[in-house]
């Protein structure tokens, strides 16, 4: 590295610990299809606005650019463990370069339905190697919440069997070989959902019982985040925000960039 990007980078270091101090919080919520996350995100969402919060909402595989690409390799079945992988860090990336860190540093809270963890359980429930997994999303940042719905195999199947047939990807037919969606589903999100308690053990977590009444929930994440205290970014969210400021024309209208 040179004098002058050595440099470059140590101002964009510290333009960004400044910025942090008036940052928004980034609060993931995780969990198997049929955990209930989504139906908490959204009364978490309402009582953050109603409590005066300016709060923007981050959902998994929705970027304009990428999530047309991969409806169209799926429609075809066309995907195999490594692309499905790929495409949807590709997804991720952007919706983090243009939604989320942008949001973040104007002093927006904001809310993941889903977030990496999602792509690194399902992967991994695929076959793919953890570490090489963490390589695809680097330079990662990490949620200042994760709160994770823990489910049954059992009691996931039957939500999503109660309302739909799972999608061939959605049910892991891809990997299973299986023809009965439902049978496939059950088989692998059984896998799923063993990554998902294996990730909440090395990233810390906070487990909420899906299974309790939907009113409970609430007030336990409402509770929990009330408890939380805001903390500096750590070095590796350091180093991912100023990858994206050197070459993020967005990262400039934030306040932060060469």
């Amino acid at each position: 590295m040179t004098e002058n990007l050595k440099e470059r980078v140590r101002r964009l270091c510290d333009q960004i610990r400044k910025k942090g101090k008036d940052r928004g919080l980034l609060i993931a919520f995780e969990g198997p299809d049929g955990s209930g996350k989504t139906t908490q995100r959204k009364l978490f969402k309402e009582w953050l606005a109603g409590d005066g919060y300016d709060v923007v909402t981050t959902k998994w595989n929705s970027s304009k650019l990428i999530k047309p690409i991969i409806k169209a390799r799926k429609n075809i079945r066309a995907i195999n463990q490594e692309e499905f992988c790929l495409l949807h860090a590709a997804d991720f990336r952007h919706r983090l370069e243009q939604e989320i860190l942008p949001a973040l540093l104007k002093g927006k809270m904001v809310v993941a339905d889903r977030f990496l963890f999602t792509a690194l359980a399902r992967d991994a429930a695929r076959g793919l190697e953890l570490h090489w997994l963490l390589s695809i999303y680097s330079p990662m940042y990490w949620p200042d919440i994760v709160f994770y719905f823990s489910v049954s195999p059992e009691t996931s199947g039957k939500r999503i069997a109660a309302t739909r047939t799972p999608k061939y990807y959605e049910s892991g037919q891809d990997v299973t070989n299986i023809d009965d969606p439902f049978e496939s589903y059950r088989q692998f999100i059984g896998r799923v959902i063993q990554e998902y308690e294996a990730l909440a053990v090395i990233f810390n977590f906070i487990t909420v019982d899906a299974e309790a009444p939907i009113y409970d929930q609430h007030m336990i994440i409402r509770r929990l985040f009330q408890e939380s205290k805001e903390r500096p970014w750590p070095q590796w969210n350091e180093e991912a925000i100023t990858d994206w400021a050197q070459t993020a024309p967005l990262a400039r209208e934030v306040g932060v960039g060469p």
